[in-house]
């Protein structure tokens, strides 16, 4: 069996403490959602100003936390949020100089014990103690080794806790991956340089009932590297205390990853992107030995998602596929590959975000529309929608691009859906 692990064990059902939720695999226990909506939508409890950017928050007991990103001040702000009333408890605030395209914060905070980590966007990793507001230690994951030009989206890192520590990736020309000691920061063990630049954050799978530590890593992004002969990339499992590679799937063609894997039993991984294959699976196999070897299972170009990982749920995997050059909408697959449903542009469903909650799906469309749908083999089956995000909440102009107003993960706490763009975050009440 092969699963995501929660990093946070502290946190309670209810909690949303760490990328992807309490089991990071987009699943909430929450339960006795409203199944109807009101034509405004659900109540929207308040509403807070962020800056812009596409990071999104974690929850645990009552309190919301947040990388924010002031784009003209050039600071980042560790947020702590009211979950009930929206207010701002603390702050801590640091420079964060510089700008990239699709400018704002893009990394979700992971709670851990009595602490909260990030790693913001020049790579500036930090551990808070929650109860002061101030930090523990902090260090530059990118300057710190060896990094000089940002990359193009700059750093865009979800920092990993598991047991005593904590996993980043550097994304610089001489370091892969990083394990810091969660306390102090110090190095612990670090990899070899990657092929190319991942934005694909850690995350922790089980294969045959041992835990491994994984990373999507792109293949050679033949846009930005004209002259770069072509390779392709990797996923890749590590011994989580001594960093040794324990396997790798090297037959993933996405010159842009940005997720992490999908945990589909049976020690079975979906992998998804944009840039230019769709989608992969691949199954990891233990030998008689002990060691491990892995054999692709079906690749396909008709079912990929561009920023977030596929929600597995009952044998089907469903995926925002709208990239460059698609506009597939919200898809379904099955776990041999075959794609059995696409809403394309009927609604069109671009870079948002999925829970899965009561058997049923919270999704945005990442512009403006909430939608609750009935995950079916048969077709779409919307149940409600509502403009949630409507009325300042859509696209804006920076940095001489058009960019989308919601591709930030959601986070689902205590029946409360927190929602962002560029301007505002939003706290609904989705529960009866």
């Amino acid at each position: 069996m092969l699963a995501f692990v929660a990093t946070a064990a502290t946190a309670s059902a209810q909690d949303w403490p760490q990328f992807l939720g309490p089991t990071a695999d987009s699943k909430s226990p929450q339960k006795n959602l409203l199944r109807e909506w009101p034509a405004e939508g659900p109540e929207v409890k308040w509403t807070t100003a962020v800056g812009i950017g596409y990071g999104g928050p974690v929850v645990r007991d009552g309190k919301v936390y947040l990388l924010d990103r002031d784009a003209e001040k050039e600071t980042e702000t560790m947020r702590c949020i009211d979950l009930a009333t929206g207010k701002d408890l603390w702050g801590y605030t640091y420079p964060s100089t510089g700008a990239v395209m699709f400018p704002g914060s893009r990394s979700v905070p992971t709670l851990d014990g009595n602490y909260v980590y990030s790693c913001g966007h020049n790579g500036d990793l930090y551990c808070i103690d929650i109860t002061t507001g101030k930090p523990v230690w902090n260090k530059n994951i990118f300057a710190g080794y060896g990094g000089t030009k940002l990359p193009t989206w700059a750093i865009s890192q979800i920092p990993l806790v598991y047991g005593d520590l904590v996993y980043v990736v550097a994304q610089t020309p001489t370091v892969g991956m990083v394990a810091l000691n969660k306390k102090t920061g110090a190095e612990v063990w670090k990899t070899e340089p990657y092929v190319e630049i991942t934005y694909a954050s850690p995350s922790v799978v089980k294969v045959s009932g041992e835990e491994h530590i994984s990373i999507v890593v792109s293949s050679v992004n033949s846009v930005q590297n004209r002259n770069a002969p072509k390779k392709m990339g990797r996923v890749i499992g590590y011994d989580p205390k001594t960093g040794k590679e324990l396997w790798s799937y090297d037959n993933w063609d996405c010159h842009i990853s940005c997720a992490p894997v999908t945990a589909a039993g049976d020690n079975k991984f979906l992998v998804v992107g944009g840039y230019e294959r769709g989608a992969s699976m691949f199954q990891v196999v233990k030998g008689a030995d002990g060691t491990f070897s892995t054999k692709e299972l079906f690749a396909t170009v008709e079912f990929g998602d561009q920023t977030k990982p596929a929600l597995f749920h009952n044998g089907l995997f469903y995926a925002m596929y709208g990239t460059n050059s698609r506009r597939d909408g919200l898809c379904c697959m099955d776990m041999n590959g075959n794609v059995l449903w696409k809403t394309k542009r009927a609604p069109n469903f671009d870079k948002g975000s999925m829970i899965l909650a009561d058997g049923l799906i919270l999704a945005t469309d990442g512009a403006d529309t909430l939608y609750l749908i009935e995950p079916s083999a048969e077709g779409y089956k919307p149940i409600s929608t509502a403009p949630i995000l409507a009325g300042g909440m859509g696209t804006s102009e920076m940095g001489g691009r058009m960019t989308n107003g919601n591709w930030a993960p959601l986070a689902l706490a205590d029946g409360m859906l927190l929602i962002r763009n560029h301007t505002t975050m939003k706290c609904v009440k989705v529960t009866k």
